[in-house]
């Protein structure tokens, strides 16, 4: 069957994912590097929730904003990576539509989920750092618990109008997605109406609701910036920053690469399709391979325990 020409037609049934055009017989090489992140990205986040599960002096803040992390990890992994291995190993590039919209769904409620998180870690510094004395009576399990559940449940009311929206336009140029995966920004293309609400709308969550979460961890980190220079002695000092260093390369992996995509996407005349697609792609989901690398080999109780796990099994 020929994807070229399926055009011209209203509510498709199925999208063609063209995976990445241009590199098709490459296809075997390419997916050797995305197999190998998504069962390092399994791996390590599936390590880091049952070392915390299974050691209960992990059961703090600390650690229980981390297997959050860990399962958003998981779940935008696994949202785009098996389909995506399935192109390049199958050629199953036919997606039906709902299964496309919920695609979109979880990619992108995931990404918002993964924002909140972070925004929760800083808070728990900003409180470990700056109100020591409190941090146990402020941040309770139960207060944990409710920031998680806040922070699903806002990523997913948020993200619900736009597989929505896009479940009621009428498709009459074609099916064809030049993706991997489903994004909303593939299906605004492709819709034959006019999709001024959806990017509005799209807008208003990249920039009043992760842009908030930048800003409240900015101003947490002003203040833990602070609480540090105040510290007596240059050892203090390092040694309360040192707390923080986690945090602030797992933010920095999962922002600035996504900073990096837009960047790409708006100067796409200038870079290659398929140039695009394949940074764009690795940009996005290397950061969630290296999330339980940076946290396990910063967080000393961690990396601790996977020692210990690989010695016993050796003795």
């Amino acid at each position: 069957m020929s994807y070229s020409n399926i055009t011209h037609f209203i509510n498709p049934s199925t999208f063609i994912l063209m995976g990445i055009p241009g590199l098709e017989e490459a296809y075997v090489w390419i997916s050797i590097p995305f197999s190998a992140i998504y069962a390092l990205t399994l791996l390590g986040n599936f390590a880091i929730v049952s070392i915390v599960k299974m050691d209960r002096s992990l059961h703090g803040p600390m650690y229980y904003f981390l297997c959050m992390l860990a399962l958003s990890d998981i779940m935008l992994s696994t949202s785009i990576l098996p389909k995506m291995l399935a192109i390049f190993w199958f050629n199953s590039r036919e997606i039906s539509f709902s299964a496309c919209l919920a695609q979109m769904f979880f990619f992108k409620c995931s990404s918002l989920v993964e924002s909140g998180i972070f925004m929760g870690m800083a808070f728990d510094r900003y409180v470990a750092i700056c109100h020591p004395l409190r941090h146990s009576t402020i941040l309770t399990n139960q207060v944990v618990a409710k920031i998680g559940l806040a922070v699903v449940l806002r990523g997913g009311i948020l993200t619900i109008p736009l597989p929505l929206m896009a479940g009621r336009w009428p498709y009459c140029k074609t099916n064809i997605i030049l993706q991997p995966y489903c994004r909303n920004a593939s299906l605004v293309n492709l819709a034959c109406t006019d999709t001024l609400a959806s990017n509005y709308y799209g807008l208003f969550v990249l920039f009043c609701v992760m842009g908030l979460d930048v800003i409240f961890i900015a101003v947490s980190y002003i203040q833990i910036l602070r609480a540090i220079f105040n510290l007596p002695t240059k050892e203090a000092r390092h040694k309360t920053f040192g707390t923080c260093t986690s945090h602030l390369c797992a933010m920095s992996a999962f922002y600035i690469p996504d900073v990096f995509s837009s960047l790409m996407s708006r100067f796409g005349q200038i870079v290659p399709l398929h140039v695009h697609i394949l940074v764009s792609n690795t940009c996005l989901l290397l950061p969630l391979m290296l999330n339980p690398v940076i946290y396990g080999a910063t967080i000393k109780q961690i990396w601790g325990r996977v020692l210990q796990f690989f010695t016993h099994k050796g003795a």
